[in-house]
C-alpha cells in the first residue's frame, strides 16, 4: 500500500511539471503565433482541464493521508478541507429512516473534483472550507495556473477581433 501511494505522487508530480511546463511553452509561442487561433484554444482547453483534474487527485490523495486514512473512523479530523457534509447531524443528506446519527460520511473522489473545478473557474473554493496552510498554497497555485490559462485565450481573443 506504501508503495502504491509513492508510485502515484511520483506520477501526480510528474503530470504536474509536465502540465506547468506546457503552460510554459504556450506562453512562450504566445507572442510567436506559432500556433493558430484554433490550436491554441484546444491547448488551453486541455491544460486548463489537466488542471483540473491533477488538483482533483493531489487534494484527493493528501487530505487526511489519503483515501484510505479518511475511511477510519476518526480520519476526517485532519482533514484540510471542511466540507459541509462534515458538519450535518448522521454525516450527510440522507433519508429520514437512515438518520440515526451516522457520521460515517467521508470525501470522495467527486467531492476533491468539484472542489478543484470551482477553484479553476471561480479562483475560489464555494462551499468548502481550506483549513491547512498546504492546502491554501495548493489552491493558490491552481487558481493561478488557471487564471494564467484563461488570460491568454482572453489575450489571443482580443489579438485575433
Amino acid at each position: 500500500m506504501r508503495l502504491t501511494r509513492v508510485l502515484t505522487l511520483v506520477a501526480n508530480g510528474a503530470i504536474t511539471a509536465a502540465m506547468i511546463a506546457s503552460l510554459a511553452f504556450l506562453i512562450e509561442g504566445l507572442p510567436k503565433h506559432r500556433e493558430p487561433s484554433e490550436a491554441l484554444l484546444r491547448s488551453a482547453v486541455g491544460l486548463w482541464l489537466t488542471n483540473i483534474l491533477v488538483f482533483a487527485l493531489w487534494y484527493w490523495r493528501l487530505d487526511g493521508g489519503g483515501p484510505h486514512e479518511r475511511a477510519r473512523p476518526k480520519g476526517m479530523l485532519n482533514s484540510a478541507f471542511l466540507f459541509p457534509q462534515m458538519l450535518q447531524q448522521g454525516g450527510g443528506r440522507q433519508a429520514p429512516e437512515d438518520r440515526k446519527g451516522r457520521s460515517d460520511w467521508s470525501a470522495q473522489f467527486v467531492d476533491y473534483l468539484f472542489l478543484s473545478f470551482n477553484t479553476s473557474t471561480a479562483f475560489s473554493p464555494t462551499d468548502t472550507a481550506v483549513l491547512s496552510r498546504g492546502a491554501k498554497l495548493a489552491m493558490m497555485t491552481q487558481a493561478l495556473i488557471s487564471l494564467t490559462i484563461i488570460v491568454l485565450i482572453a489575450a489571443r481573443a482580443v489579438n485575433i477581433l
